[in-house]
């Protein structure tokens, strides 16, 4: 009985266990031999205990930009864009053309791993394509 209560966990915190009931330690029995007596009767005591869980915290989120330059095609930057953020052609050339005019345009929000992976990503493309297509990540 205990262990299938103790199973019963829900997601909700705190959780509550029950237990089944403890006899009371009620002293010597009578008609123990060289011990006092006792009335004989045992009480049981019943309890609830709770656990809490520990509160987790949401990753910190980085923005991915791309910085504008004179050199690296359009065209480049929207395979880019639609190859390693897996934006639609159309969202592709809207932040390309803002990245053009503006100088800096956001690709993307993500937690610090991906962020990372998807600048390195950028950064080895323009590379390996003898571009200088710059993109970073800020902290949100």
């Amino acid at each position: 009985m205990i262990i299938n209560d103790l199973f019963a966990l829900t997601d909700e915190a705190p959780v509550a266990l029950r237990l089944a009931p403890v006899p009371a330690y009620a002293g010597p029995k009578e008609g123990d031999p060289g011990k006092g007596g006792g009335d004989g009767k045992g009480s049981t005591e019943t309890g609830t205990i709770t656990k809490t869980r520990p509160k987790t915290k949401r990753p910190n989120l980085y923005r991915v930009v791309l910085l504008n330059d004179d050199y690296t095609p359009m065209e480049f930057v929207i395979l880019v864009l639609q190859d390693v953020f897996n934006k639609s052609r159309e969202d592709a050339m809207q932040i390309m053309l803002h990245v053009h005019q503006k100088g800096v345009g956001e690709c993307g929000i993500y937690p610090y791993e991906v962020a990372e992976t998807k600048v390195t990503r950028v950064m080895d493309t323009a590379r390996k394509n003898q571009h200088p297509l710059q993109c970073v990540m800020e902290k949100q």
